[in-house]
């Protein structure tokens, strides 16, 4: 009898990643760490030659920057962080706050049993990294934005997601110093106790409301 050969498909071919969006993730990186400082201006050379790499990627990785907020092109002066202005993050949080209520509304009605849990689970890891006398800023930032997306795509708007991610970008630029003011992280806990309590009753007018007010207070304490 003839043999069978098994069925052979062709192997799946990923193309790598370009080499400017990886040096736009480093520096992104570096930008919310505060290890570029708002302000301060980023020496290609001195950059390329720590990433061993040409000014050709950089400069294309610094454009990307660009268009997310987070570098500003001077002309004939190269490129500096943005520094976000008070009127700028006033902004940012007044478009978070209406976009992100209106995906949590739609989460309230639409949203699973099962996909409520994901966002308690969530909520509980954040009363963890803000236990008193154990806070730790870092991890409650890393969570408190898990929370968001996921509320974001419960919500399943990729449009809407688009946008508050870049102004997220932004939002980042300052938010670490909002986090660091006294009681700061003990209130936002609070309202995000208020979010998922309107959440589980599911009240969509009671949790645009909640979000709107969290985002109220988050401007303030950036301020």
């Amino acid at each position: 009898m003839p043999t069978t050969m098994p069925e052979t498909r062709p192997a799946v071919s990923l193309a790598p990643r370009p080499l400017y969006e990886e040096v736009a993730e480093l520096l992104r990186q570096r930008i919310f760490k505060r290890e570029l400082e708002p302000g301060s201006w980023i020496d290609e050379l001195k950059i390329a030659e720590q990433f061993g790499i040409s000014r050709t990627p950089l400069r294309e990785a610094l454009k990307v920057l660009a268009t997310e907020g987070l570098v500003t092109m001077k002309v004939r002066r190269g490129a500096y962080v943005t520094e976000v202005s008070q009127q700028d993050l006033s902004d940012v949080y007044h478009l978070l706050s209406l976009l992100e209520s209106d995906a949590a509304g739609v989460v309230a009605t639409k949203a699973t049993d099962a996909e409520l849990k994901e966002l308690q689970a969530l909520h509980k890891a954040l009363e963890t990294a803000a236990k008193p006398g154990k806070a730790n800023t870092d991890q409650f930032f890393a969570v408190n934005e898990q929370f968001h997306m996921r509320l974001l795509q419960i919500a399943n708007n990729r449009w809407r997601d688009q946008m508050v991610a870049d102004l997220r970008k932004v939002m980042k630029l300052n938010r670490h110093n909002s986090l660091l003011k006294t009681g700061r992280i003990e209130e936002s806990l609070s309202e995000h106790r208020a979010i998922m309590e309107a959440l589980a009753a599911r009240d969509a007018a009671l949790t645009v409301q909640r979000v709107r007010e969290h985002f109220a207070n988050g401007l303030e304490a950036a301020e």
